[in-house]
């Protein structure tokens, strides 16, 4: 009897992998080739225009990001870590504040709390979903709590519908971290548009990397807006 015919090595790099090279954690190039022409042509006209903080291109990106975050205002900043610091700053949260914020989760969303003197307080997850688990939340408030910052991770908002109900019971701020879910809604509501402030990332890692760093916040309140407008030029106005 014929022994039965297994792939082997030789045959899976063929079928997989034809070069047999490593495959890449993160191939930027993949995703930017066939954009490289358009991308090339958009940094020349920028460069061109001399326009390289606050142009028409930014504010364009505002109001296209406003738009499908389903929300009055989008004001650009450097980096999701500078939306996480000036969401805070806008929300006049400081030293003596305790802001919650789930377990799982990237440094920066500690570190924009920590930076402002407050202290970060750490919430379990949920292990359905990495998301921070709302039953979790009500027992790490305390008189000192003043916000929350739940992170939408994978793609994935967290239970925004429980946590409003909580932030609103208790008369908290909620600053959403969505620079992995840019796009994402639950239940018909976008991420972003359920909190008071919603941060977005354009890290080079992120759903939307972008050329560089940046970073994006979205609100419906105009007062939060003009502050935040404020904050990312040091008190200027474009």
């Amino acid at each position: 009897m014929d022994a039965p015919m297994t792939a082997g090595p030789q045959a899976s790099k063929s079928a997989g992998n034809p070069a047999g090279k490593p495959v890449p954690l993160l191939d930027v190039n993949r995703g930017n080739a066939p954009l490289r022409d358009e991308m090339l042509a958009a940094v020349a006209a920028v460069l061109d225009s001399g326009r390289f903080l606050h142009g028409p291109e930014v504010h364009q990106l505002e109001q296209s990001l406003a738009t499908l975050c389903q929300v009055d205002h989008a004001v650009g900043c450097a980096s999701g870590s500078d939306a996480l610091l000036l969401a805070l700053m806008a929300l006049d949260i400081g030293p003596g504040d305790e802001v919650l914020l789930p377990s799982f989760t990237f440094f920066a969303t500690a570190s924009a709390v920590w930076r402002l003197g407050a202290k970060p307080v750490f919430v379990d997850i949920d292990p359905r979903t990495y998301n921070i688990d709302p039953n979790r939340i009500e027992e790490a408030i305390t008189r000192d709590t003043r916000a929350i910052i739940p992170v939408h991770l994978f793609g994935q908002p967290a239970d925004m519908e429980a946590i409003q109900e909580i932030a609103t019971r208790r008369d908290l701020f909620v600053v959403e971290d969505a620079a992995q879910s840019i796009g994402a809604a639950l239940n018909g509501r976008a991420a972003c548009a359920w909190g008071h402030i919603g941060c977005l990332s354009f890290y080079p890692t992120k759903n939307l990397g972008g050329f560089g760093d940046g970073g994006m916040m979205l609100t419906d309140d105009d007062q939060l807006a003009e502050r935040l407008e404020l904050f990312r030029a040091h008190g200027m106005k474009p």
